[in-house]
C-alpha cells in the first residue's frame, strides 16, 4: 500500500455521553474520509481515544463521589459501544491513561525542554480557600474579558473561541461551590510559543490555499494580530501524568498539552499491538504522509497552533529520548478540517440541561446509516447547523428511502422475477445506456474529489444526485412495461441499471457502510467491502484497559466502477432503509421535554 494517511480524531472527555453534535463535528467525518482512503488503497491509520485526565472528569468525579478512574472507565466503555454501533472504524481507539501514553507524553516534554522551548516561571493561579487547593482552570468560570460571555472557562471562552489568561477572568467563581477563589503564586513550566511563533506562522501560511477560513482565522489570524506568548503546561493536580523531573513532585502535565500527544502515542501503541514496533514511523516520519485532524471549532487553537508548535519543538530529540533511531522531524498537520457546531431544535446542545440527541439512545430506536446520512447532509462544515426531528424524518423518507433505497430494491426485485435471480445479458448497449454509465462512473472522480477536500456534504449530495439520474433513466426507458413486449431490450436496461447501482454502492459506502454491505451481498458478491472491528483488552502497570480495533484483513472494496457480469446470481433483497412514520416527530419532541430536568 502507498500514500500514508493519518486520520487523527478528537479525543472525547470521558465524563459525558456523546451526542450528535460531537459525532458530526469530528468522529463521523473522520470515519468517512478514512473509509474512502482505504477504498483508494492507501495506508490509513485512524487513531484516537478517551481523554481521561481532563478536569471535566475530576469535576464529575467530585460531584458523584467517585474516583476519576471510575468515571473515566465507565464512559470509556460507553464510547467503545457507541463507535461499534455507528461503524466508526478506528484502527485504535485507546485512552490517555496508559503507560505508553505516559511515556510518550513525558518524552515530548523532555524533548522540548532539552531543545530550549520550555521555561519555568511563577504565575498566579486561582486558589480555593474553602477547599484549600489550587483549582484547575475548568474548575473556575467567570466573564470573558474579550467578549463578555458570562460562563467562560478560565482557560478558554466557548463563545469567542479565544484562549484566555486565567488571571484576567472577570468575576471568577468556583465551579464546585460557587465561592470566589483568590490568586496565589505557584511555579509551572511554560511552552515558549513566542520562540516558536515564526515557524508556526510559516507552517500555517503554507496551508492558506486549502484550509478552512474558520481554522485560519483562529490560528494564523491570531498570530498576526496578537502574537504568541508562553503558556503553562503543568498544573497542581493529583490525577494525570506526572512531570518527569525529580524536583517537581505533585505536579502533572496540563491536559491540553498531553492530550494532543495522544495522536502520536496511539500510533506507537497500535504499532506495538500489531507486532510492528517501528510501523508508526510510516505516518510520523515519512514526508509523503498526510495527516488530517478532525476536531470541533472549540479545539482549533490546540491543533493548529499548539500541537504544531510541540511537534516543531521536539526536533530530532524526541526519538533519542524514547530510545528510537534518530529520524527527521515529526510530520506536521496536513489539514485541520474543523467543523462548526450542530444545535438541537434551535438551541445549543447541553448535557447539563439534557437537551440533545445522544448517540447510543438514538441507536436504540433507529439504524446507524440514517444517522450517518443525516449528520453528513447537515454537517456544520462552514457554519452552525441545526438538528430537527422533522428534517430527519423528511431526509430519511424522501431521500434515503425514496431516491436511493427504492431504486436498488425495485431493480433487483424486478431482475429476480424476470431473469431468474441473475444479471441479464444485455447484448450491445445503446447510446442512452452508455451515457448513463459514463455519468455514474464519473462520480468516482467527482465524489472522490470532494472527499479528498473534506467537503463531505457536497460529496454525499453528488452521490445522491447520481442516484436520481438512474431513476430518471428508468422513468425514460420504462423496463417494467417493456418486458412484456421486448424482454431483450428490458434486460439491457436492467443490466445497465444494475451496473449503475453497483457503482453507486461504492460511492455511498464511506457514508452508508452498513446498507452498502447489505447491497453488496444482495448483488451476489461474497466478502466484505470493509474489515471487521472489535474490542481487545490490554494490560500494563497502570491496570487493564479496553481498546477498539479495526482489522482491515477481510476488506475487499475498491474505489472503482462496477464490473458486474451477466449471469451473476444475486439474492432477493430486503429494503435497505425503513420508512419512518410521521408520528416519531411528536414522540421525540415529547421525549426531549420529559428528559429535561425540572
Amino acid at each position: 500500500m502507498t500514500d500514508p494517511i493519518l486520520i487523527a480524531v478528537a479525543w472525547p472527555y470521558a465524563n459525558a455521553e456523546i451526542h450528535v453534535g460531537n459525532i458530526t463535528g469530528s468522529y463521523l467525518p473522520a470515519d468517512i474520509v478514512a473509509r474512502y482512503h482505504r477504498l483508494m488503497g492507501r495506508d490509513v491509520l485512524m487513531v484516537s481515544g478517551s481523554d481521561s485526565h481532563g478536569t471535566p472528569i475530576t469535576v464529575r468525579a467530585d460531584a458523584e463521589g467517585k474516583t476519576a478512574l471510575e468515571v473515566y472507565q465507565s464512559f470509556h466503555a460507553g464510547f467503545l459501544d457507541l463507535f461499534q454501533q455507528a461503524g466508526l472504524t478506528y484502527n485504535l481507539f485507546t485512552s490517555t491513561h496508559t503507560r505508553n501514553h505516559f511515556k510518550i507524553s513525558q518524552a515530548v516534554f523532555l524533548a522540548l525542554k532539552q531543545n530550549g522551548y520550555l521555561y519555568a516561571d511563577r504565575q498566579f493561579q486561582w486558589y480555593s480557600l474553602s477547599q484549600e487547593r489550587f483549582l484547575p482552570d475548568r474548575y473556575v468560570e467567570g466573564t470573558c474579558y474579550i467578549c463578555g460571555y458570562t460562563n467562560a472557562r478560565s482557560d478558554q471562552c466557548d463563545r469567542c473561541g479565544n484562549l484566555l489568561d486565567p488571571s484576567q477572568l472577570i468575576d471568577p467563581r468556583s465551579k464546585i461551590d460557587g465561592s470566589r477563589p483568590e490568586l496565589r503564586e505557584t511555579e509551572h513550566y511554560f511552552l515558549d510559543l513566542g520562540k516558536l511563533q515564526n515557524e508556526v506562522a510559516d507552517f500555517l501560511r503554507q496551508r492558506e490555499s486549502y484550509w478552512r477560513p474558520n481554522v485560519l482565522r483562529q490560528s494564523l489570524g491570531q498570530i498576526e494580530t496578537e502574537g504568541l506568548r508562553g503558556r503553562p503546561i503543568t498544573r497542581d493536580l493529583d490525577w494525570g501524568i506526572p512531570v518527569p523531573l525529580d524536583d517537581w513532585k505533585g505536579k502533572c502535565l496540563y491536559v491540553w498539552f498531553e492530550a494532543v500527544i495522544g495522536y502520536l502515542s496511539a500510533a506507537i501503541e497500535w504499532s506495538k499491538l500489531t507486532g510492528q514496533p517501528d510501523a508508526w514511523r510510516n505516518w510520523w516520519h515519512n514526508p509523503q504522509s498526510k495527516t488530517y485532524y478532525f476536531i470541533g471549532k472549540d479545539n482549533i487553537p490546540f491543533h493548529a497552533i499548539i500541537w504544531p508548535a510541540e511537534l516543531i519543538g521536539t526536533r530530532k530529540t524526541f526519538d533519542e529520548i524514547i530510545g528510537s533511531q534518530p529520524a527527521d522531524n515529526l510530520v506536521l498537520p496536513y489539514d485541520v478540517p474543523a467543523n462548526e457546531f450542530m444545535n438541537m431544535e434551535g438551541q445549543k446542545i447541553s448535557g447539563s440541561r439534557n437537551w440533545g440527541v445522544w448517540g447510543r439512545d438514538f441507536l436504540s430506536r433507529y439504524d446507524p446509516d440514517p444517522l450517518r446520512y443525516y449528520l453528513t447532509v447537515n454537517m456544520p462544515e462552514s457554519k452552525d447547523t441545526d438538528w430537527t426531528w422533522e428534517d430527519f424524518l423528511k431526509r430519511n423518507n424522501d431521500e434515503l428511502v425514496a431516491t436511493w433505497g427504492n431504486l436498488a430494491n425495485r431493480v433487483i426485485m424486478f431482475a429476480n422475477k424476470h431473469w431468474d435471480g441473475c444479471v441479464p445479458d444485455p447484448g450491445e448497449l445503446g447510446e442512452q445506456d452508455r451515457a448513463l454509465l459514463q455519468v455514474i462512473e464519473g462520480g468516482f472522480e467527482t465524489v472522490g474529489k470532494e472527499i479528498e477536500a473534506v467537503r463531505l456534504r457536497s460529496a454525499l449530495g453528488e452521490a445522491m444526485r447520481l442516484a436520481s439520474e438512474v431513476n430518471k433513466y428508468l422513468d425514460d426507458t420504462a423496463p417494467w412495461a417493456m418486458v412484456k413486449t421486448d424482454k431483450q431490450a428490458a434486460g439491457r436496461t436492467i443490466y445497465t441499471a444494475l451496473r449503475a447501482i453497483d457503482s453507486l454502492k461504492i460511492l455511498f459506502s464511506p457514508f452508508l457502510p452498513f446498507t452498502s454491505q447489505n447491497l453488496h451481498q444482495y448483488l451476489g458478491y461474497s466478502g466484505q467491502l470493509f474489515g471487521d472491528q472489535g474490542v481487545e483488552n490490554v494490560q500494563d502497570d497502570l491496570g487493564e484497559h479496553n481498546v477498539l480495533r479495526y482489522y482491515p484483513d477481510k476488506a475487499m472494496g475498491q474505489w472503482a466502477p462496477s464490473q458486474l457480469a451477466p449471469g451473476q446470481a444475486f439474492q432477493s433483497p430486503k429494503p435497505l432503509f425503513t420508512k419512518l412514520d410521521a408520528a416519531i416527530v411528536e414522540q421525540e419532541h415529547e421525549r426531549l421535554i420529559q428528559q429535561r430536568p425540572a
